[in-house]
């Protein structure tokens, strides 16, 4: 039994929620104090380095969200499953757990290789992906900013490849894809607060995405969202150390690779 049960539809609730728990999660960075004293970049850089405005930032990933639920939309009504009495049954909780930790390597693989791709094509990188490193300095609401066809390949896509191979049902991908919401939005809140839970259990974190995010960096850490496999594994994870920064807050600054 879910709160939304006899409300809304599993198929429903798993298009609109992600979206609902994106606005509210970064919405609830974007109202947070300066706290410059955990921000991985001063707001001055903020204000200097990024080359986009947030009123276009917030109708880039408006528009994103829009494909996305259609897409997500479309796929639960194709996929979706003969009822009892009105009701799917649903698998046993670790059968869900199971299948979450699939979707979650399968999204990693797709992200990490897609990813990696639109850097290494010159005319992606130019004309697709360049629209999301126009945040140098990535802050929340940033997170689902992308180029509409990125969107598409990388996130839409690649989300719901992870829903048809893991078989899981309708009910569990709400919280898979909110959780993947959320992870996302943290990996680009731009700030390193005390006790964020993200920042113990995943290595590909906050600090880990800064770093891709700047010019030496570019090249590495491709990995998103949950996982640093694919980084580690082909020879493209960049170690870094979180300093403390004289001016205040924290940089994540790079270690040299060593073979």
């Amino acid at each position: 039994m879910v709160f939304w049960e006899g409300y809304v539809s599993d198929e429903l609730t798993g298009t609109l929620a992600p979206i609902v728990v994106y606005w509210l999660y970064a919405g609830m960075y974007q109202l947070l104090p300066p706290l410059d004293q955990y921000r991985l970049h001063t707001r001055k850089e903020e204000e200097q380095k990024n080359l986009v405005p947030l009123s276009s930032v917030i109708k880039g990933v408006l528009l994103q969200q829009l494909v996305q639920a259609t897409v997500a939309g479309l796929m639960f009504l194709v996929t979706a499953k003969p009822s009892i009495a009105g009701s799917l049954i649903q698998p046993p909780v670790h059968v869900q757990l199971i299948q979450i930790l699939v979707a979650m390597f399968i999204m990693d693989t797709w992200q990490y290789f897609i990813h990696r791709y639109m850097h290494q094509n010159k005319f992606l990188y130019r004309h697709v992906h360049s629209q999301h490193h126009r945040l140098v300095v990535p802050y929340a609401i940033g997170a689902l900013y992308n180029h509409p066809l990125e969107g598409l390949l990388l996130d839409t896509f690649g989300g719901a490849i992870s829903f048809l191979i893991s078989g899981m049902t309708a009910r569990t991908s709400v919280f898979f894809f909110c959780f993947a919401v959320i992870k996302t939005v943290d990996d680009h809140c731009g700030l390193w607060l005390p006790g964020n839970i993200f920042h113990v259990i995943f290595q590909n974190n906050t600090a880990y995405h800064d770093i891709h995010h700047q010019l030496q960096g570019t090249k590495y850490n491709y990995s998103q969202p949950f996982f640093s496999i694919w980084d580690r594994i082909l020879g493209t994870y960049m170690p870094f150390s979180l300093v403390t920064r004289q001016e205040g807050g924290y940089e994540a600054r790079i270690l040299k690779k060593t073979s």
